[in-house]
């Protein structure tokens, strides 16, 4: 995304002509960016060619999927809603991995029959009821146990994973004991130790403290694990100055780990594909002027990106113009909806504004619509898929009646 002539453009299509033709509000993706994510991400990591399953959960649009599988990605599912639409989308069932804490008995014996390559079980009591699935389907079921290995992945409380205090996977002490019971069952084989321990993480040293964990207990299993799933969490740059991942000193650290472990490489990233590709356009209803700030109020809300709202996330605002003059007012970006959480951001400084104005919603590809709601009886809105000057619509606009 760029300014030309002072027009913002997606690839080479103007945002104002995306409003005028689509209305708003509009999530758009760059194909060219998804490609350059795809093609970076394999390239980091060639020399041991992992088996890169996309996160479903980021970004559960079909057709953006079905793009993705086409670069030979698998899928990381955590619903059976995810796994069905993987399958639609035509990933290779060899490649694709079921996650989760809580799966029902209806979603095993779904993921089963369909004979994925992996269910990461993250209990006791999850192992026990694959294994009696299994066991009536006289089936034997490739399973893995993730494991929580206590690693703090320096990133917001609401999304790290990988901490005791976690939900996700067992300790040290529960998963020594789960490889003995898939040891002895008849029904599941043990393939895969997967790990997990959040998202946005723009550090490479929390991977390599969880690497360690994964070395030391794999030698106390003495199990051979065909897999190890590292899981994803690679961070992206949401504003300018942020800190990127240093993807070469976490290829170096997992090559040292492979020089002692003979085993296939799964990698479940999400925002790292797709975060960056999306953009959400809305327009300004009105402006409405306080003391110390004036409210701009856009068309969008939080049940269009929900991110800022959840857990306090910034994305990058630009306006679809580029103008001269500076608001000396503080902007204060939010919906209509009515919640007080209804709120973007505010700025200082800002391209002063006026009503119907259009405005851009950086970095939204990862869990912008995948979050997105119809509370207050909003009809979510459509998304396009942008190809140089090609514009594709990948998932019609809602209306009002289709949610009477």
């Amino acid at each position: 995304m760029k300014y030309i002539k002072k027009k913002l453009t997606i690839d080479k299509v103007k945002i104002e002509d995306i409003a005028i033709k689509f209305d708003t509000p509009t999530y758009c993706y760059s194909y060219t960016q998804l490609k350059q994510n795809i093609n970076s991400f394999k390239k980091n990591f060639k020399s041991f060619s992992p088996l890169i399953c996309f996160a479903i959960k980021s970004n559960t649009n079909i057709n953006l999927i079905r793009e993705i599988q086409k670069f030979g990605f698998g899928a990381d599912v955590v619903s059976m809603g995810e796994l069905m639409i993987a399958l639609k989308a035509g990933v290779n069932p060899k490649k694709i991995v079921f996650s989760g804490v809580g799966k029902t008995s209806n979603e095993i014996s779904y993921a089963i029959d369909k004979k994925i390559l992996l269910i990461n079980a993250e209990s006791k009591s999850e192992i026990k009821e694959i294994d009696k699935i299994a066991r009536i389907k006289k089936k034997k079921v490739r399973i893995g146990i993730r494991l929580n290995p206590n690693t703090d992945a320096k990133t917001l409380i609401q999304i790290s994973t990988g901490k005791k205090e976690n939900k996700f996977g067992v300790n040290e002490k529960t998963f020594l004991e789960l490889v003995k019971y898939c040891q002895n069952s008849k029904n599941v084989s043990l393939e895969c130790l997967s790990v997990h321990i959040g998202s946005q993480i723009l550090d490479h040293k929390p991977y390599e403290k969880m690497l360690n964990v994964v070395d030391k207990i794999i030698i106390k299993t003495k199990h051979k694990f065909k897999f190890i799933d590292l899981g994803g969490g690679m961070g992206i740059s949401y504003d300018d100055g942020s800190k990127k991942l240093n993807y070469s000193k976490y290829n170096i650290a997992i090559k040292k780990f492979l020089k002692k472990h003979s085993t296939k490489i799964i990698f479940e990233p999400g925002r790292s594909i797709v975060g960056n590709i999306g953009f959400l356009i809305s327009k300004i209803i009105y402006i409405k002027k306080n003391d110390q700030k004036d409210f701009v109020i856009l068309d969008a809300a939080m049940n269009d990106l929900m991110r800022p709202a959840l857990y306090g996330a910034n994305h990058k605002i630009l306006p679809s113009i580029k103008k001269n003059q500076i608001s000396k007012k503080i902007y204060e970006f939010v919906g209509p909806i009515c919640e007080s959480t209804d709120k973007f951001t505010s700025l200082k400084r800002f391209q002063k504004l006026k009503e119907k104005d259009i405005i851009v919603m950086c970095d939204v590809g990862a869990y912008g619509m995948s979050l997105s709601s119809n509370y207050n009886l909003r009809p979510k809105p459509v998304e396009l898929l942008i190809e140089g000057s090609k514009i594709r619509v990948i998932k019609k606009r809602q209306k009002h009646k289709d949610l009477m």
